[in-house]
């Protein structure tokens, strides 16, 4: 099975999707940009399990329930903080996506929306930031045991980024 990947414009927390994926900081424990919004619409009950993880590193991914969320899942991962991409950002933000990806098919997810990992106050510009999500979630959905996976969402807070996300997925679909 072809994995059907999109982007769009929307509130990352109403999506129908199995599992959406959150931008999280090392302690788990809640933040400001999509980390706030995911803690507040899935309520106290995410703080509290997210307590229980012992914080995440970056590049890895750890995974709730969605509690109040649509979602059945939220995939926590922390991003890199851009450098000027010399100090192994690329790298790191692939291992969010390979890294959420897999937490999400190991609990069954057959959909999985994902944010622009990074881009926000962690500085990543948005393009080099886009062309990694894309090439790392179609390279990563060849695994057999990611096979299952048939829909992924990058989902967009602005119109400018959901301009970029859909360029890149149209060049990168080409090839």
């Amino acid at each position: 099975m072809t994995a059907k990947l999109t982007a769009l414009r929307a509130d990352i927390t109403q999506l129908d999707v199995d599992a959406i994926v959150n931008a999280a900081n090392s302690s788990l424990l809640g933040g400001g940009g999509v980390d706030g919004a995911i803690h507040r619409a899935a309520g106290p009950e995410l703080v509290a399990a997210c307590r229980l993880l012992g914080g995440c590193k970056i590049g890895e991914a750890k995974l709730t329930p969605g509690f109040r969320l649509p979602s059945r899942w939220v995939v926590h991962t922390v991003g890199p903080v851009w450098r000027g991409g010399l100090q192994g950002e690329p790298e790191m933000l692939a291992a969010c996506y390979r890294h959420s990806l897999q937490q999400a098919a190991a609990q069954g997810a057959r959909s999985i929306a994902f944010p622009c990992i990074s881009t926000g106050i962690y500085g990543y510009p948005l393009e080099p930031a886009a062309r990694v999500a894309v090439a790392t979630v179609r390279s990563s959905l060849a695994e057999p045991s990611l096979a299952d996976i048939g829909e992924v969402t990058f989902c967009c807070f602005s119109e400018a980024d959901l301009m970029v996300y859909q360029r890149v997925l149209a060049v990168d679909s080409a090839r």
